[in-house]
């Protein structure tokens, strides 16, 4: 079976907001490939953001659209819904109200962790009685033993599922890894089997064909190969590989013309394929989201992607979590250590908070000329360096991944930095051996700030909040912003600065927070300009 799944993986980068043209025009492009199953979307009992149809895919929804004839339509569920805090048959029910022969969803995808297979496996039968084809995805089973595949198999051939799919999560597979796989799972399981591969290798077209070749007869692909990280095997190519194996011709015209009006204006915009990074994520066997996040935050540099790349090589990345990369939640637990007091520095004083957005280079001079007029203290973000250095006081970083990513050029440059020196790895904290550090400790819990003599506790380990409690520990006056430009509004990074921007005013009102460059965070707004007058 030669099924698309484009608007499900590929919606991690629109949001599952597909149009309505798109759609149908994409179902009528999908019939003529010679394409089997069209996975429309996941079906979801989270509702956190906004996220277009294809993120719920909805029996109402599909009806709403008009379907070729010969199109089998399915949809994929996250097995963490089925094993978490919602009873298993209870969230099946609120998941799939209507039995097959009343839905117009034919198929059911199960995409689960090995952790969460056993658990999950209930659902088989639950969906069978209903009418339901079943399919159960196995993610990361690249990375499992012999006996471990084996072991999965055996639970698996207990349920009447129609199709045991296996991906290559990490896009780490070659094609003689993805026979070898398939051996150990036949040795097992004779059911129907299928492979989704990414392209971080650029192997998952070889290795699609490999798995046909090994005797799986179901394979996943999407247009221009949009998925998440590097993306899939691309159907305008397995279109032909199968439509040869079929001895068929398949028409790809109206796919063609699909690229060219829709997918390939997307993917300029958007950026999925595989590069060097994503090849080194593959490699590293280190989860590609990872890559998919740094390359969409301009604040990631080439150095500072590679940087994360390796630390992510040595400590472990394949798991994906937006803690490990933008928060840190899980690192800055536990007792806070600290061993500077900022009062030392801040006590009554002006605060200039310089951040990373473009507003600090675009209002520069009269940034300089208020620093050299009225001297606050000049505190930067990171490394942020678009005025004269002679000119800034001190920096602040907090993240352990960036601080390793950036440990070169905080020795070049001359200011001191306030870090949670103590709390660092010892990688980190070797690499500023030579840095004069201001060590102020850093506890993260979520919906809190507090301020203590030697250390904070912020909800997030995101530098503006670490260098807003440091200046609040501090006792500043008041915090001038500059460079705090925030996200376009429909950029979900929005709303999360801003959200920290509330807790802080809400814990201390006390230190305004007053930005002097444009802002679309919720403070007070003045001008540097008239600041200058």
């Amino acid at each position: 079976m030669f099924l698309d799944c484009t608007l499900r993986d590929g919606g991690y980068y629109n949001a599952w907001d597909f149009s309505s043209e798109l759609i149908h025009q994409y179902l009528e492009a999908m019939q003529a490939a010679g394409v089997d199953v069209v996975e429309l979307g996941f079906r979801t009992l989270k509702n956190q953001g906004f996220q277009g149809p294809c993120a719920f895919t909805t029996d109402e929804f599909i009806r709403s659209l008009t379907i070729p004839a010969g199109l089998t339509i399915g949809v994929m569920v996250n097995g963490n819904e089925l094993v978490g805090e919602v009873p298993q048959e209870e969230a099946l029910q609120r998941l799939f109200p209507n039995a097959a022969a009343d839905s117009p969803v034919d198929l059911v995808r199960i995409a689960c962790h090995v952790h969460e297979f056993e658990k999950a496996l209930p659902a088989v039968t639950w969906l069978k009685e209903r009418g339901y084809q079943v399919g159960f995805n196995l993610m990361q089973v690249a990375v499992r033993t012999e006996a471990e595949v084996k072991a999965l198999a055996r639970q698996a051939k207990a349920y009447p599922m129609d199709v045991l799919y296996f991906a290559d999560s990490m896009g780490s597979m070659n094609p003689d890894q993805a026979a070898q796989i398939i051996q150990w799972f036949r040795s097992e399981w004779i059911g129907a089997m299928g492979i989704h591969t990414h392209d971080n290798l650029g192997l998952a077209l070889s290795n699609t064909l490999r798995a046909l070749d090994e005797g799986m007869t179901w394979g996943d692909s999407t247009v221009t190969g949009m998925g998440r990280g590097p993306g899939n095997a691309r159907t305008e190519e397995l279109a032909i590989e199968i439509a040869e194996r079929r001895g068929k011709p398949a028409n790809l015209v109206p796919l063609m013309v699909l690229l060219r009006e829709h997918f390939k204006p997307m993917q300029a915009h958007y950026g999925w394929g595989t590069n060097p990074y994503y090849y080194l994520a593959g490699k590293y066997g280190i989860h590609p989201t990872y890559i998919q996040e740094m390359l969409s935050d301009s604040r990631y540099s080439e150095e500072d992607v590679l940087a994360v790349i390796e630390h992510l090589r040595v400590e472990g990345g394949k798991k994906f979590s937006l803690n490990t990369l933008d928060a840190a939640r899980h690192f800055y637990r536990g007792e806070p250590k600290g061993q500077w007091s900022p009062k030392e520095l801040f006590a009554g004083r002006e605060v200039l908070l310089l951040g990373t957005g473009p507003g600090v280079a675009r209002h520069r001079g009269a940034l300089e000329r208020y620093i050299r007029d009225y001297r606050p203290l000049v505190l930067a973000l990171n490394t942020q360096s678009a005025i004269e250095a002679e000119l800034i006081d001190l920096r602040v970083a907090c993240h352990p991944v960036r601080l390793l990513a950036d440990c070169e050029a905080y020795t070049k440059l001359p200011q001191p930095l306030i870090t949670p020196y103590s709390m660092l790895p010892g990688d980190v904290r070797d690499s500023l051996a030579n840095k004069e550090v201001l060590d102020f400790g850093l506890n993260v819990q979520a919906e809190c700030f507090a301020f203590a003599e030697t250390h904070c506790t912020a909800p997030t380990s995101l530098v503006m909040a670490y260098a807003f409690a440091i200046a609040a520990s501090g006792g500043a006056r008041t915090l001038y912003l500059a460079g705090f430009d925030g996200y376009p509004a429909e950029d979900p990074r929005n709303a999360e600065m801003n959200r920290v921007v509330q807790q802080f005013q809400e814990a201390n009102d006390t230190l305004p927070l007053i930005a002097i460059t444009p802002s679309r965070y919720d403070v007070i707004k003045q001008s540097v300009y008239g600041m200058n007058s």
